[in-house]
């Protein structure tokens, strides 16, 4: 009975400890790709919906990649995943199943997609995408912890670079496009790596997408025990601790058969021969069973601590947050040759801190770049504000930072270019006002408020722009927002909604009255100048120009007289009072 006990608990723990602990799938990125979105009314959800749930179906049976296409026409989904290739079918299936759920919530009502975990990846769009090589959008994420001094980086880098060149010879060569290894990486540490591509695409563009991967490492991880790559063609990892599951060893070569080995025996005091087969597995399998959950337990606290060092990318880690971005740094020199030293003719706008120029990088990437002036009002604090606070933000109405440059007394932040310039390029130069039809207004507003929702409740932190106008509203090919400049951005965390500062930053005209006269902002105060973009969005008007008239008026106390005109009117104004009020309205 006893031995029978022992054994249940012994393959329970053997059985269920590690799947347990392999269950935990750990999310690592989204990116929502498309501008386009769908109405729920439409047929492409419902597409969307069954395309998701034949990619469930289809994890478990298949060989860590699948491809679904549902629907015709415009409303046609196109979707694939493609799990890590140690996962089990199990593993697989768990994982596709976390993500369809995931992207849904964090990609409403979009019509293209991707979402990254470390053990798979899942991808739909309303286009083709099926055997295509894709390198972008491009995600990267970073191990907090350093290497250390400069030789051990030089050492573990030279290592690095050797280390990935294999695996990504031997992943084009394999069948899954899928290889990982381990190689010493200083006197103090080994690395582990994994490289790995969609097997829809070929073995020789597979090799292209990884040494890009490879080729990124520098910008995005350089001097870290820690980095991963994602597009949605390919991945690169490595880490300095074993991440992934090693394939088992391969058995010994046959050999003669040996004699038989003769049961364990013990004398009794009588000495009488005695098989112990009962005291083994008294002693055995506790024993076992204690091993094997020390080990689980032991797995889960490396898995658990790597997973807080990511997370600390992704949450902040409070006054070292600069250090969290130096992999996006650029070089000055870089900088000067992509906007021909700053020329005059690649001068594309000003800014409240500086200008703005367009370059292009040497693999042909079109970049915003904003070279801060040297006597702007905009010191280190605020240029490493703006630097962590919007290389964690994503979304399609925030424009996105690439990396900045802070070499001497130049700071620069580097962009997504934008192509249309900004809103008020458009809005208020009577020539262009009438490419603005009432559609792409419409469109503007809704853009703009979902860049500040996304701010204000879906960000990881709250944010308060403080600056919101349309100077500060790019427009990118298809006249979509993006809101930009956040160097007066204030980030609260938990609960926090509001405060006050004794420096009033921002642009008259946008500031409500409680934060221009006493200092209190909140996420209304980003709403009240949303409510005065509105405005100049529907009139064409700018908020300043009633400055340069007699009773100087802003826009918002003009159109409040002029609805209080109307209404009189509505009331009856002919008379001898009516007459005096308007009067006082037009003075005040």
């Amino acid at each position: 009975m006893a031995r029978s006990l022992w054994l249940s608990v012994f393959y329970t723990v053997i059985l269920y400890i590690p799947l347990i602990a392999a269950q935990q799938f750990e999310y690592r990125y989204h990116i929502c790709t498309s501008n386009s979105t769908y109405t729920k009314n439409s047929s492409f959800p419902l597409n969307l919906n069954a395309t998701l749930s034949s990619l469930y179906e289809n994890a478990s049976r298949s060989d860590a990649f699948g491809s679904v296409s549902v629907g015709q026409n415009s409303d046609r989904v196109y979707a694939l995943f493609l799990c890590r290739g140690d996962n089990s079918p199990e593993l697989c299936q768990g994982c596709i199943n976390t993500t369809r759920e995931d992207i849904m919530i964090r990609c409403p009502n979009y019509k293209e997609a991707i979402i990254w975990y470390d053990r798979c990846m899942l991808r739909y769009s309303n286009r083709s995408i099926f055997s295509v090589k894709e390198e972008w959008p491009r995600a990267w994420l970073w191990n907090v912890n350093d290497i250390g001094d400069v030789t051990d980086r030089n050492q573990f880098n030279a290592n690095l670079g050797g280390l990935m060149n294999q695996l990504i010879t031997r992943a084009a060569s394999s069948s899954n496009l899928f290889a990982i290894g381990d190689t010493n990486g200083t006197a103090f540490n080994r690395i582990y790596g994994m490289v790995q591509c969609t097997p829809d695409i070929s073995p020789s563009q597979c090799r292209i997408c990884l040494s890009g991967c490879v080729n990124f490492i520098p910008t995005c991880c350089n001097g870290k025990q820690g980095g991963n790559v994602l597009t949605p063609s390919c991945s690169m990892r490595f880490e300095t601790y074993p991440f992934y599951t090693a394939p088992p060893s391969p058995p010994p070569p046959a050999s003669s058969p040996s004699p038989p080995t003769p049961p364990a025996i013990s004398l009794n005091p009588s000495g009488e021969r005695k098989a112990s087969s009962r005291t083994i597995v008294y002693i055995s399998v506790p024993t076992s069973a204690f091993v094997v959950l020390l080990f689980s337990l032991c797995y889960c606290y490396v898995h658990q601590k790597a997973r807080k060092e990511y997370n600390a990318i992704q949450e902040g880690n409070g006054g070292d947050e600069i250090t969290s971005v130096q992999s996006l740094q650029f070089q000055l020199g870089t900088i000067e040759a992509a906007t021909n030293n700053f020329a005059e003719e690649n001068k594309i706008g000003k800014g409240g801190f500086g200008d703005v120029y367009r370059g292009t990088l040497p693999n042909g990437q079109h970049i915003a770049v904003k070279r801060l002036s040297k006597n702007s009002g905009q010191g280190a604090a605020e240029f490493k504000n703006e630097v962590v606070l919007v290389a964690r933000l994503q979304h399609r109405n925030l424009v996105r930072l690439l990396g900045y440059c802070l070499q001497g007394e130049e700071k620069i932040l580097i962009y997504e270019f934008v192509p249309n310039k900004s809103l008020d390029y458009f809005l208020f130069d009577p020539a262009k006002q009438g490419l603005l039809n009432w559609s792409s207004r419409y469109k503007i507003i809704g853009g703009i408020a979902r860049g500040l929702l996304y701010l204000h409740e879906d960000s990881r932190l709250r944010i308060i722009h403080r600056d919101l106008k349309a100077s500060n509203v790019l427009l990118d090919g298809e006249m979509n927002p993006k809101i930009a400049d956040f160097g007066m951005a204030k980030i609260f965390g938990g609960d926090q909604s509001q405060g006050n500062t004794s420096k009033i930053a921002g642009t008259f005209g946008y500031m409500p009255p409680e934060y221009a006269m006493h200092g209190q902002f909140s996420v209304k105060s980003d709403v009240y100048s949303f409510g005065v973009l509105i405005l100049e969005i529907i009139s064409g008007k700018k908020n300043s120009s009633f400055y340069q008239s007699d009773n100087g008026l802003d826009l918002v106390s003009y159109l409040l007289i002029v609805a209080g005109m109307e209404t009189m009117e509505k009331w009856g104004s002919t008379g001898t009072n009516g007459r005096k009020l308007r009067t006082f309205l037009l003075q005040k």
